[in-house]
């Protein structure tokens, strides 16, 4: 395929994160158009925005991630970046992304999905099962945390954010017993031995889009349109459409406990869901297959099931 770039002194401007995992994910990013247009490397700039999520001060605070700004943290520069013309497309993890876009932009372009599992992290143990009672569990996911809390009530959970070194340090320093971490992000940096396992959805259900590259660009760019659609995984997006409509039909947040996972065979897509409460006192679960085509209905409906099934009072503590 050829594509156009604007000129040898104006390369395409590729927005990230300045963390080692954002990094491999925008040189995964750049290699794939690179090949797919037969580009050298000089057509390409990563350019490294640092996010109000970067901060830090915000990071070695261990404060949760709903007290300093939610998942915005993480995108909030880059997409006004990318609004202003700075960059030309924004990479993320798809994780990390709110349910909605500013207006300008569009997010329609997936790489493909890596493995979606929690990696469990520990230089003591195997598994969360071999932790006695009053061990320090280390994550700042209240979706993790829920989890752990509703299977093993007898461990305590511990605040603990920072990228992978970050935490690996911690964990050195005795501040929690083990955490956990994407198995997506240690595979990416090519760090996967510091999993001592692999956690299967069916004991601990991975975030929405966990394991998945999302990468934005303005809406009137057809140039930068074109070039995406050719690296797009119409298979990862089918999974994301179904997962992301559950989140946003929940009015989900770094302040919710949700977990969701949607997975193909043939032409069916099975979809898991699951809502929690923080302090692990109840956690609502669902389970259905439709159609691939109808894959957002059936996330908007078992978002719907869930909060029925939760009552008035679920959410209370959100307040």
């Amino acid at each position: 395929m050829t594509i156009t770039l604007p000129s040898p002194i104006a390369p395409l401007k590729l927005g990230t994160r300045g963390s080692p995992l954002a990094l491999a994910q925008a040189h995964e990013t750049r290699e794939r158009l690179m090949q797919e247009f037969d580009l050298p490397d000089a057509a390409f700039e990563i350019v490294v925005i640092k996010t109000t999520g970067d901060n830090r001060q915000m990071i070695d605070a261990d404060r949760p991630l709903k007290e300093i700004g939610g998942k915005g943290l993480f995108t909030k520069e880059i997409e006004e970046a990318l609004l202003n013309g700075s960059i030309d497309i924004a990479i993320h993890s798809m994780k990390d992304m709110p349910v909605a876009q500013p207006d300008g932009l569009l997010l329609d372009c997936y790489l493909p999905r890596e493995d979606v599992r929690d990696a469990f992290v520990s230089p003591h143990v195997g598994a969360l099962a071999d932790l006695p009672a009053g061990a320090k569990v280390g994550t700042s996911s209240l979706r993790r945390k829920a989890q752990v809390l509703v299977a093993y009530p007898h461990l305590q959970v511990v605040e603990f954010r920072g990228n992978v070194q970050t935490r690996l340090r911690k964990l050195d320093d005795g501040v929690a017993d083990c955490t956990f971490l994407a198995m997506a992000g240690l595979r990416r940096l090519g760090r996967a031995e510091v999993a001592r396992s692999a956690i299967e959805p069916d004991v601990m259900l991975p975030a929405v889009a966990q394991g998945a590259i999302g990468i934005e660009r303005r809406a009137n760019d057809s140039r930068v349109a074109e070039m995406l659609s050719a690296i797009h995984d119409t298979h990862t997006a089918q999974r994301l459409n179904s997962e992301r409509a559950f989140l946003t039909a929940l009015d989900g947040s770094c302040e919710t406990p949700i977990a969701g996972l949607a997975e193909l065979d043939s032409g069916t897509l099975r979809l898991r869901g699951e809502i929690l409460r923080p302090d692990g006192s109840e956690c609502l679960k669902d389970d259905q297959t439709a159609s691939i085509e109808d894959g957002a209905e059936l996330g908007r409906e078992m978002a719907a099931r869930l909060l029925t099934q939760a009552g008035s009072g679920f959410f209370d503590w959100r307040k």
